[in-house]
């Protein structure tokens, strides 16, 4: 059958990604405390597009992925991208799975589970200067702003906030103890906020965590400097980025901070 992709293009203009987008597929990503954990990822795959061929083949991304059966570590989004590059001729190949992970967290007093969700992204690309994986995180944390519990004589306003942590590792972790992992993240994430946030709480909870938000206000600008603080000290970590975003509870705008760092 006529091969219409593989058609020469006479503009001259190359693409500088092509591919896939808005897919959601079932995968697997690996749990520090149950070994897997299975999820539902929206993903993206792209390659480079030489400005003398016409267009790229689609359905071969979805073999790529199909042929590693939807477990998805920073391993195998390495092989995936390795693959792509192979099977489309490419020189440059680019991926993102983004997902919801969930972690069984306990109510700091009535001890009650709950279900906490966090996004998580990996993004690998791989080319002409080698191969890169980063780790993504967002964190739902609780902040108490130190001004006004200074300026105020009956309390202080707190907002709900997220932090999102991006990390590279110093190089490809070859053992699962060298990883840095989703629930590390999110730990640091939730350790230098005022306080965490969880998906049920009792009556004792709810005052042990206001109490703890009272007596720890940061500002955006201390979040992001303890997570900074936290990453700074692992040797694993060659390259982060933190964001913070706090949703104002009295004013009409958020508070935003952010760091990169590399080491």
């Amino acid at each position: 059958m006529v091969d219409v992709q593989n058609r020469p293009d006479n503009r001259n203009i190359p693409v500088d990604q092509v591919g896939v987008s808005d897919l959601r597929y079932p995968i697997t990503v690996l749990d520090r405390h149950r070994g897997r954990q299975d999820t539902v990822a929206n993903i993206t795959m792209t390659v480079n597009l030489p400005h003398h061929f016409k267009g790229t083949h689609m359905s071969r991304f979805i073999e790529v992925l199909n042929s590693h059966r939807g477990e998805v570590t920073m391993w195998t989004v390495l092989h995936i991208l390795h693959d792509l590059q192979e099977r489309l001729d490419a020189e440059r190949a680019h991926v993102e799975v983004v997902f919801p992970y969930f972690l069984e967290k306990l109510a700091p007093v009535s001890r009650a589970p709950g279900l906490m969700e966090y996004e998580c992204a990996f993004v690998g690309e791989s080319g002409a200067g080698g191969d890169d994986f980063v780790l993504s995180v967002k964190v739902p944390v609780t902040s108490l702003c130190p001004c006004s519990k200074a300026l105020s004589r009956y309390g202080a306003h707190n907002q709900r906030g997220h932090i999102t942590i991006e990390a590279r590792s110093c190089t490809v972790a070859e053992k699962p103890e060298e990883l840095i992992w989703i629930e590390e993240l999110v730990e640091v994430a939730e350790a230098s906020a005022s306080a965490p946030v969880y998906a049920l709480l009792k009556r004792d909870d709810e005052k042990e965590l206001t109490e703890r938000a009272y007596d720890h206000p940061v500002f955006v600008e201390d979040i992001v400097r303890n997570v900074a603080q936290k990453m700074m000290a692992d040797p694993r970590v060659a390259w982060f980025r933190v964001t913070a975003v706090n949703q104002e509870s009295i004013h009409n705008h958020s508070a935003f901070a952010k760091i990169e760092w590399r080491r």
